[in-house]
């Protein structure tokens, strides 16, 4: 080795001992005779000191250093002079004096800080990514990734799982987002799909009999980018045979806090999850991935609208449409542009508008384009209902149930960035069970799964798919923190008839069925096993408990949000011989090389 310690490693119990230290050049300064290095690897940095009245050599070879170096240093450990520690390094306790000074390696003046943030374009930071990675806050979050896996796998070691790998090359099936696609040479016209999910392989594999899987799984989706997603993705694959919805949730529930506790940097708000109802989360938070950091609940009007003068809700409660509402605190001195801007983003959601009252701070008087409509006995009752006080602000949207959920859903969102309730530092977990099995609308007389087509209805709903389909609550399960679906998993249908019955319903044909999945559909006819399953995603896990709000924070190599490596310029064009080989032709204006 080039080193006998990491630079992060020495301690008050080092001095006196001749040490040999190798890495970057985090920082230099010249102070006249001495020069002071910042020496960093990945174990942490350490302050070397090149004393010209000492080491003339070392000091001579300091002077031709710059930023990002590579050097190793030999020297010895020695205490700092009283009042000269650095209470905010682990190593600040101490120093290296240098006997000698060797530079490995030069560095160009880097095109990104490397000390800290500089606070550059992303898209330069992922263009040079192998620089942007030696950053102290990118090398924790890395080590945090590293410690979140190493810790899933030893607890489901622990508890007899067993971790198998599952093919890249798969086949091609409709499972919600767009496939990957991989041509083939040898079998020209024909593809292979590259996984958006182990979900197939994993039920096979519980009719394999192997009871309880798991699988650090790279998963890949063709669809549009944002802060939580990407092209290419890691979950935790999991599946379990004989088991029932709450050994899923339990299992989970202890694996997350025992992780939190472990390696997040951000502390957990409860360890006892909240279990929420779909349909409660929906009347509660208008979304099914609730934020349950801060409260400002939606609440029900309806009565209090519904002999009120204002007619477009008069008319919406007798039409069967709620009136619903939030109460954003301290908002009520909103001007006309602010309140401007938030109907705007209602409308950006689907909304006609957004009504509003606000509550003067001061002199208590409720304002608002729609108050006119409203007796005072009216006003006060909404006002109550609300929990409204001076200086808040109310809105309030109706419409079809789903649409006034996603408005005041989103709606809540934003003003709780705006106050500030979302940057909370803590991880507020709860699970979302009972699901509809089918989404709520209908295409062409067929049904959309609400998961996906291999969820089990619930035992007691199995009757109604023959009569009232879109009544029947499903064996699917989420888990959420702070707002983001972590993970998804259901219990499974494992017998034919049944995954036939479904398969139907949402519009496939038995020819479309054998041809799409009939090697699931036959190995039922196998003894397969009940089952069910999970798959956290470990991305986005790892994001909350790093504290950062992007997945690509916590991934070492991530595209942008046009799914394009900067880095390694990709996608990029090939040559005509490959295409060629692969029996395609260039499509359009298509460029090969």
């Amino acid at each position: 080795m080039l080193k006998t310690h990491g630079c992060g490693e020495l301690r008050l119990d080092h001095v006196g001992e001749a040490v040999t230290l190798a890495g970057w050049v985090n920082r230099r300064r010249d102070m006249g005779g001495v020069i002071f290095i910042d020496l960093r690897d990945f174990s942490g940095k350490i302050q070397v000191v090149a004393d010209s009245g000492r080491t003339i050599e070392a000091f001579e070879a300091a002077e031709q250093i710059r930023s990002e170096y590579v050097l190793q240093v030999k020297g010895t450990v020695q205490r700092r002079m009283e009042g000269q520690e650095n209470p905010n390094l682990p190593t600040g306790a101490v120093e290296v004096i240098a006997a000698e000074v060797i530079v490995l390696n030069p560095s160009k003046v880097t095109p990104i800080e490397i000390a800290k943030d500089a606070g550059e374009d992303e898209s330069l930071r992922l263009k040079y990514r192998y620089l942007d990675l030696r950053r102290e806050k990118m090398q924790r979050n890395i080590l945090i990734r590293h410690k979140a896996v190493k810790y899933i796998r030893d607890f489901l070691d622990a508890r007899g799982f067993i971790e198998i790998e599952t093919p890249i090359l798969f086949k091609s099936t409709p499972e919600g987002a767009r496939d990957y696609l991989v041509p083939s040479r040898v079998h020209p016209g024909k593809f292979y799909a590259l996984p958006q999910s182990p979900q197939q392989l994993k039920q096979l594999l519980m009719v394999a009999g192997y009871e309880r899987y798991f699988q650090i799984a790279r998963c890949f989706r063709d669809e549009d980018q944002r802060a939580d997603r990407q092209p290419e993705f890691t979950q935790l694959d999991m599946e379990i045979s004989f088991v029932e919805r709450d050994d899923v949730l339990d299992l989970i529930e202890e694996m997350m806090v025992g992780m939190a506790k472990t390696v997040s940097i951000v502390p957990l708000a409860w360890e006892a999850f909240p279990r929420l109802s779909f349909k409660e989360a929906m009347e509660r938070f208008g979304t099914d991935r609730p934020d349950l950091r801060f409260g400002m609940e939606l609440v029900d009007l309806s009565d209090i609208m519904a002999n009120s003068a204002f007619r477009v809700f008069a008319e919406n409660v007798r039409d069967g449409k709620p009136v619903k509402a939030i109460c954003a605190k301290g908002c009520g001195g909103y001007s006309r542009k602010q309140t401007g801007e938030l109907e705007e983003i209602a409308r950006t959601h689907g909304a006609k508008g957004l009504a509003w009252l606000a509550i003067h701070p001061e002199t208590g008087e409720i304002r608002g384009p729609i108050a006119k409509f409203f007796t005072t006995e009216q006003l006060a009752a909404i006002m109550d209902r609300m929990e409204a006080e001076p200086g808040d602000l109310v809105l309030i949207s109706s419409d079809k149930r789903s649409m006034v959920y996603n408005v005041l859903g989103e709606m809540r969102m934003e003003m709780g960035r705006r106050l500030g309730l979302t940057a909370k530092k803590e991880l507020a977990f709860c699970w979302v069970i009972d699901f509809p099995l089918f989404e709520e609308e209908v295409v062409d007389g067929h049904f959309a799964p609400s998961h996906h087509m291999f969820t089990a209805p619930k035992q007691e709903h199995i009757h109604l798919l023959d009569t009232e389909p879109g009544q029947v609550l499903s064996e699917q399960y989420d888990l959420v923190c702070n707002g983001f679906e972590v993970a998804g998993g259901s219990i499974r249908i494992h017998d034919r008839p049944l995954q036939r019955k479904i398969m139907e319903l949402i519009g496939f044909s038995i020819e479309e069925a054998k041809d799409q999945f009939g090697h699931m559909l036959e190995a039922f006819e196998y003894g397969a096993p009940p089952h069910g399953g999970i798959a956290p995603g470990i991305d986005r896990v790892v994001a909350l408990m790093a504290g950062e709000p992007n997945i690509r924070e916590v991934m070492a190599f991530p595209k942008n949000q046009n799914a394009t490596d900067l880095m390694a310029d990709a996608p990029s064009v090939v040559s005509k011989k490959q295409m060629d080989e692969l029996h395609i032709q260039p499509a359009g204006k298509a460029v090969v090389k």
